[in-house]
């Protein structure tokens, strides 16, 4: 992946750790959740370490959720192999067992630097979210009109590709519609990135109705190998963080439970309910401490996600 100072800051949330600076990994740029360290020993390779950070409402929380950084990383690892489409890990990203200190070899992934895509590329299988939000004030999600009478959670007819912005650290990602993408990128690569989104979204969504599992939405982030001009899967992908999972019999089931999922809605419910984020509110700049059971439920749900996809 490109190192991208619009997406990344280069203030981070926290330093290099000191055990890559001793093996001359040097760090570059930190996200809401991922680490960037490049080296001269790798050229045109990034290293990239998911940490434990959480966030919602565009704020990075305290205290992090415990092995949260090495589920995203594994998940991610198993989807890339089961989704059989050009992705960003780099040959060497077996051996990195060989060099690192084991609990960073297991958030990290070692890949090819890309030329990222300006895009979020959201895929949506069912109205949920800010897709909600937004059917009910125009009946369509990113100029994509839908059927009258839907409802919160329904399954949509087919699978609708709603890309969004990627918005600076602590601003929101803005969903725009398909013709503004082609401004963007151009005609050639919106459609390719669409399809390519589409086409992974289905493939995913099938793997997971075999594991019980509903996939809601997603998104996706893509890059242009400047090595072969090839358009490839990077960054995380179909994680908690960046999709939304309901069990299949529990949806099924209807009541107040039925889109429960499995990523850190409970802490942002949590957050909905004991943070006065309005501008009147002294304390508006300053998410509170999650409790230690909030921590302890969102780790389980994280896991839960993890052991079902690939047991």
């Amino acid at each position: 992946m490109s190192i991208d100072a619009t997406h990344f800051s280069d203030t981070p949330p926290t330093g290099g750790d000191p055990r890559l600076e001793a093996l001359r990994w040097k760090h570059v740029y930190s996200g809401k959740v991922r680490d960037l360290y490049t080296s001269e020993l790798e050229p045109g390779r990034v290293l990239v370490i998911a940490s434990d950070r959480v966030s919602a409402f565009d704020h990075i929380l305290t205290p992090g959720i415990p092995g949260k950084g090495a589920l995203l990383t594994q998940l991610s690892l198993w989807w890339f192999g089961k989704l059989g489409m050009p992705n960003h890990l780099s040959a060497a990203h077996p051996s990195l067992g060989e060099h690192l200190p084991t609990d960073l070899a297991q958030r990290s992934m070692l890949v090819r630097e890309l030329d990222m895509f300006p895009l979020e590329c959201v895929v949506r299988g069912y109205l949920a979210g800010s897709g909600w939000i937004e059917y009910q004030k125009t009946q369509s999600v990113c100029g994509v009109a839908l059927p009258a009478g839907l409802q919160n959670g329904d399954r949509l007819p087919e699978p609708i590709y709603t890309p969004a912005t990627k918005a600076p650290l602590g601003e929101h990602d803005e969903n725009i519609s398909f013709e503004q993408t082609v401004e963007i990128v151009g005609a050639a690569d919106a459609a390719a990135l669409r399809d390519a989104s589409l086409a992974a979204f289905r493939a995913a969504s099938e793997i997971a109705e075999l594991h019980g599992l509903i996939l809601a939405d997603t998104k996706f982030e893509f890059g242009r190998d400047p090595s072969n001009g090839d358009i490839t899967l990077a960054d995380e992908v179909l994680t908690s963080d960046s999709s939304r999972y309901w069990d299949a019999d529990t949806y099924a089931a209807g009541g107040i439970h039925r889109l429960d999922s499995f990523d850190k809605q409970i802490v942002r419910d949590w957050l909905a309910a004991n943070w006065d984020r309005s501008a009147s509110s002294g304390t508006a700049g300053t998410p509170p401490a999650l409790p230690a059971e909030i921590v302890e439920q969102t780790a389980a749900r994280y896991q839960e996600l993890l052991d079902r996809l690939t047991e």
